[in-house]
């Protein structure tokens, strides 16, 4: 999305990408907000994800024997969005639309399998960027290096001279995806979300082909602030060893959870993550950006990839505007993006507590208020003002730019 509009710009991009070619797996993800603006300005693009949007209806909690209690369903109007979104797409079908849209721009060059692995800049910040590289692309000068490689960006920490840890703030919450070949919905488009005590939560939503897209996220009590440090742990260790340890972690949680753990142990798409918050001071640094989860990853309030579109859109747009004057339109960027940052990261208070409680006692009543908020139809009513995720399209009024190509 950041090339696509820095073409636009005018602006001759390489695309450095550590994977030898796309990914195109991945789990659930939504655009919402100020996302869906800008995705209207790309011609071509809502009808491409309209057209890959999951066959989810709706989510639906359920007890432990599988009895639900009550059910969200998409509003129908994509710019004033439930919980379940109008543009629900799986992240590695929004990678492929996005690649359709840049492959054949004769502006922009993608390169896999590579990675950098230093930067130099002036001292004074105001002339080119110095990037090496890992694996064989020759030494090169560029006039801007944006960093889109997500929370825990290795490149932000080469570009600010920071540690990888640095500006990262814990939510106490981490998450697993897969898939998994067993349809346990029977062909239901009702997603089905389970909690467990310990704050477990396992959602089951269908995927293509028969199968089932699963989630299992943890979430931890927020004064416990080493809660996540062994899934850190056994992240160093690779997948095989965080498979075992989420396993561990949800065995005997109750409904369907342990024949999900068994089709996670044959599942060929498994990623897990700590879910965090990135804040930094400034959004740039000399010739050095920051889009998306890499500047301002926003933990779980459902707005990641609208920020990250939002981002790329704003980036290129200030750098248009400002034509020459690198820093003049870096500037533009930090102050356009950072009122809607501060929004969107808001995390609703009771959010934890919703999603997955503590206790069975907690469940229960969890549960039993939702059973009657669904009922009596006043949730479509209250989850609009329960978080930025839901806010109407408009809300952020972007500035119209003016594009050279």
């Amino acid at each position: 999305m950041t090339a696509y509009w820095l073409a636009k710009a005018g602006a001759r991009v390489t695309i450095i990408e550590r994977f030898p070619k796309l990914r195109t797996a991945g789990q659930n993800i939504d655009i919402r907000t100020a996302g869906v603006t800008v995705m209207r300005k790309i011609p071509g693009m809502e009808a491409a994800v309209r057209a890959k949007t999951t066959r989810m209806e709706g989510i639906s909690f359920v007890s432990n024997s599988g009895r639900p209690f009550g059910t969200i369903k998409a509003t129908g109007n994509p710019d004033q969005q439930s919980l379940v979104s109008e543009y629900e797409i799986f992240r590695g079908d929004l990678a492929q639309i996005l690649f359709d849209l840049t492959m054949d721009n004769g502006n922009i060059k993608y390169i896999f399998g590579e990675q950098i692995v230093s930067m130099q800049q002036s001292e004074k910040d105001d002339g080119p960027i110095t990037i090496e590289f890992a694996n064989g692309t020759p030494t090169s000068e560029y006039d801007l290096l944006v960093a889109c490689d997500g929370a825990t960006s290795r490149t932000r920490a080469m570009g600010l001279g920071c540690g990888v840890r640095d500006h990262i703030h814990p939510t106490n919450c981490w998450a697993a995806y897969f898939s998994i070949k067993q349809d346990l919905l029977k062909g239901d488009t009702i997603a089905k979300g389970f909690s467990a005590p310990g704050g477990r939560f396992t959602g089951v939503g269908p995927g293509p082909s028969a199968t089932n897209k699963v989630t299992m996220m943890c979430i931890n009590p927020r004064a416990n602030r080493d809660a996540t440090l062994p899934f850190r742990e056994a992240m160093k260790q690779g997948d095989e060893t965080l498979e075992k340890f989420v396993a561990r972690h949800y065995a005997g949680a109750g409904w369907k959870v342990d024949e999900i753990l068994q089709g996670m142990m044959e599942t060929e798409d498994f990623y897990a993550t700590e879910i965090v918050q990135v804040k930094l001071p400034s959004l740039y640094k000399g010739r050095f950006a920051l889009v998306g989860d890499a500047g301002y990853a926003p933990g779980f309030t459902g707005t990641g990839t609208t920020l990250a579109i939002t981002g790329a859109y704003i980036l290129a747009g200030e750098m248009s505007k400002h034509g020459s004057d690198v820093a003049a339109g870096l500037s533009g960027y930090e102050q356009r993006m950072r009122p809607i940052i501060d929004d969107m990261q808001k995390q609703p208070p009771i959010m934890g507590a919703f999603v997955a409680p503590q206790t069975a006692w907690g469940i229960w009543l969890r549960n039993n208020i939702f059973a009657v908020v669904a009922w009596t139809g006043i949730l479509e009513f209250l989850q609009r003002f329960f978080a930025s995720a839901f806010a109407s399209s408009n809300k952020y009024g972007l500035p119209e730019y003016e594009w050279v190509a």
